[in-house]
């Protein structure tokens, strides 16, 4: 079957009009009476009656109409559907992060500006967020501390500091300036999972110093490290993004070499040219330039 002779059959079906069928195909009106005649001689039936004013569909011609015009629209709205995608009219993006902090100004900003995008959004650890992302269970990933990787386009979000989280009442949160890394040496903490990269850039700054603090709680959220020490079971550390404003704590930059996290937005190399996740890394770069500083950055 010829799409092409079944096309020009239904613009000739709709508009009553080779000459007007060939304008709505944007081709010559030769080839629409070509593409119809080949249609009819190929089938051996007539499908239309030229008369001297206008074109008429025989019996065949009006059932075979009713099923072009079915099908041709079904396209048309396909059409329609892509290229309000195409605009970001429409669409859906998955979004995967190891953290709400960051991600959540970009989805602030992706919301104000396409409204009409549906977005996914997965939190979790590091480990999987990454997997998320190159397993394609998400477009793009806000990730913190990722080595570079074939394949993998990354762009940086900016760096956050770690700070000591203090219960409110601790002689030390009263205490201007930032806080010794040293201090910490054999002070009773409460830290997140060996797996956290927040715990992993806290401990190889320690093992560098010789500084060993004493852990007695380790926990799998950022919200079980707040509640921790608020109930004064020891003492924590958070990432400077990652502050949340609760006036049974206090956050404390810390002095000290290797305290710092690297942040990033990742997605796959091949994938990147498509223009949901275009925009949307142009959006990451808004979000970087107009945030506003963290209540736990490092003082200079």
């Amino acid at each position: 079957m010829n799409l092409f002779q079944l096309r020009a059959f239904d613009a000739v079906a709709r508009e009553g009009s080779f000459t007007r069928a060939a304008a709505r195909l944007f081709i010559s009106q030769p080839a629409v009476t070509g593409h119809v005649k080949a249609l009819e001689e190929h089938y051996q039936i007539t499908l239309l009656r030229r008369t001297a004013r206008r074109v008429e569909l025989t019996e065949e011609g009006t059932r075979l109409a009713a099923i072009t015009r079915a099908m041709f629209g079904l396209a048309e709205e396909a059409q329609a559907m892509l290229e309000a995608n195409r605009q970001l009219l429409t669409g859906r993006l998955e979004v995967a992060a190891d953290g709400p902090h960051r991600v959540m100004p970009m989805l602030a900003l992706l919301r104000a500006r396409y409204p009409g995008i549906t977005v996914n959004l997965r939190l979790g650890n590091a480990q999987e967020t990454l997997a998320a992302l190159l397993s394609e269970h998400a477009d793009v990933a806000v990730l913190t501390e990722v080595e570079p990787r074939k394949g993998l386009y990354l762009q940086s979000l900016g760096e956050s500091h770690l700070c000591a989280l203090l219960p409110v009442g601790h002689p030390w949160a009263a205490e201007p300036g930032e806080l010794a890394l040293r201090a910490l040496d054999k002070q009773v903490m409460v830290l997140r999972e060996p797996s956290s990269i927040t715990r992993q850039t806290f401990d190889r700054a320690c093992a560098a110093v010789h500084v060993q603090p004493r852990v007695v709680l380790e926990l799998d959220s950022r919200e079980a490290v707040t509640e921790a020490v608020a109930a004064q079971l020891g003492i924590g550390i958070v990432s400077s993004a990652e502050v949340a404003h609760d006036p049974r704590v206090v956050a404390r930059p810390m002095a000290g070499a290797g305290l710092l996290n690297r942040h990033m937005i990742g997605c796959l190399e091949r994938r990147r040219p498509l223009r949901l996740i275009q925009a949307f890394l142009g959006l990451a770069s808004m979000s970087e330039e107009d945030g506003s500083s963290s209540g736990c950055a490092p003082l200079r």
